[in-house]
């Protein structure tokens, strides 16, 4: 068989392999990427995760805008066409496999294998029987939805978010099981296109990661909506076709109808059939054991987005990615670490977090105090008819108002993942509250509210010593 060597092999060509790959054809390295099909390249991302889902979500506001505006004397009626509605969301991917293409990827000069990819040893995977030997491996398999596992799941129509865009027409009734991002994503999105949703999840409220005063206040806006929302509760089994039998937490048993089942109850690392023992690669618990660094038992091998099993999100591949190429170079090793991560939940209002939650902070001993600013009072937010926002900033106690930096916080608003993200800069750059309350602000855009909350604090270090002081140099 013919042995072909490489720099570094990528196994996977979705958001982790694309970022390390092209980055590395970039510095003019010999790159191979291994995707096990054309039609895979781009990944979960672009073929069946971040972009027809959001290009979904998009078309369900434009819809329920529009029916909303029967409040203002527009009486617009009609059902939605779900076949124009998969179009528009084939039409937004087929925009970005322009360049997420194996063909795309060859002319760059990344040597592209379409096949499934097993190691042969420490520094050599065979695909379609060819071997190829790389001085660094990647893998960036990625994840899958995890099966549900519950009786009578054979008689029921079900899909997730790989089989969802494939469905032949809108259900008229919908169950989703699972209150993660996902479940509550799809859930708001299908039931303004027009399907009746239940959304069944084990936790005591949705976006559990999420803080629970903001998450509660998003359970209610979807409730307001229409959506059925069941919590501490456990499917139990399929009684047929289109019932479910739900058991609560106190015992009972409660019956839901549907048409259709949407999963959303979690991932699954692709790691199956790369023959990992053959690269003497560990494996623990259906996870590949990695350090720090993401390197596995193997020093050649390395882990890169959601195989790696820690965070599940396309620009935590895209950091992960980041980590490798300057750990590859740099005497001075990066580490995996999560202080200034942020995500979204892009429901309509979006639910945003940044930095380290309160449960972090306590467990490091780190002193804090957390701000909250509501929207009632903000300009922008009563024009748009958002006066339920909620921000929170998690901020280091100290009485050095500049060394009161920002540790973490969260904001529930439409596009709060826009809105949040000068307050992760200054998070990253150790910043605290200050720059906001010197900056000038377009009237009345709705990042104003960041400046409201350190306006707040800057006030409540007005003492009495304070006042008498500037009444004295007013008088100078």
């Amino acid at each position: 068989m013919k042995t072909n060597k490489f720099d570094i092999i990528v196994i996977g060509a979705g958001s982790a392999g694309l970022s390390v790959g092209l980055a590395m054809n970039k510095l003019g390295f010999q790159v191979l990427m291994i995707a096990r099909s054309e039609k895979e390249v781009g990944g979960e991302c672009l073929n069946t995760g971040c972009i027809p889902s959001k290009a979904l979500i998009h078309v369900a506001k434009i819809v329920h805008h529009a029916r909303s505006a029967a409040e203002f004397g527009w009486d617009g009626k009609g059902v939605t066409d779900w076949c124009k509605v998969l179009d528009y969301v084939k039409n937004a991917q087929d925009i970005i496999r322009t360049h997420e293409n194996a063909e795309t990827l060859r002319q760059a000069g990344i040597t592209v294998a379409l096949g499934h990819a097993q190691f042969v040893d420490k520094r050599s995977v065979q695909v379609n029987g060819k071997i190829f030997v790389g001085k660094k491996i990647v893998i960036a398999t990625g994840s899958r939805p995890q099966p549900l596992n519950v009786p009578g799941i054979e008689l029921v129509s079900c899909f997730d978010n790989e089989t969802i865009f494939g469905m032949d027409k809108l259900p008229e009734t919908l169950l989703v099981a699972g209150g993660g991002p996902v479940g509550v994503e799809i859930a708001q999105a299908m039931s303004r296109l027009g399907s009746r949703v239940t959304l069944v999840h084990n936790g005591p409220m949705i976006l559990e990661h999420d803080d629970p005063a903001l998450s509660g206040i998003l359970f209610h806006r979807l409730e307001a909506e229409g959506i059925t929302i069941l919590l501490n509760c456990q499917l139990d089994s399929f009684t047929s076709a289109h019932e479910a039998r739900v058991r609560m937490k106190d015992g009972a048993s409660r019956y839901v109808s549907f048409e259709s089942v949407f999963i959303a109850t979690g991932r699954v690392l692709n790691i199956e059939g790369l023959e990992l023992p053959n690269a003497r690669i560990q494996v623990r618990e259906d996870r590949i054991g990695s350090n720090d660094y993401l390197q596995t038992s193997n020093k050649h091998v390395f882990l890169c987005g959601d195989v790696a099993g820690r965070l599940k999100f396309s620009h935590v591949a895209e950091y992960h990615a980041r980590i490798l190429i300057n750990n590859f170079f740099s005497p001075i090793k990066k580490k995996h670490r999560v202080d200034n991560l942020s995500w979204v939940t892009f429901t309509d209002p979006e639910l945003a977090t940044f930095g380290l939650s309160e449960a972090q902070l306590r467990q490091r001993g780190i002193p804090y105090e957390r701000l909250e600013q509501d929207f009632v009072g903000d300009d922008r937010a009563a024009a748009d008819d958002y006066r339920y926002g909620k921000l929170i900033v998690l901020i280091k106690k100290g009485r050095v108002p500049g060394r009161r930096r920002i540790l973490g916080g969260s904001m529930i608003a439409p596009n709060a993942g826009e809105l949040i993200q000068e307050l992760l800069l200054l998070q990253i750059s150790r910043s605290s509250l200050n720059p906001l309350f010197d900056k000038i602000y377009p009237y009345p855009v709705a990042a104003r509210i960041n400046q409201q909350l350190a306006i707040r604090l800057r006030e409540r270090q007005i003492t009495s010593v304070t006042k008498a002081l500037l009444r004295w140099a007013f008088h100078l």
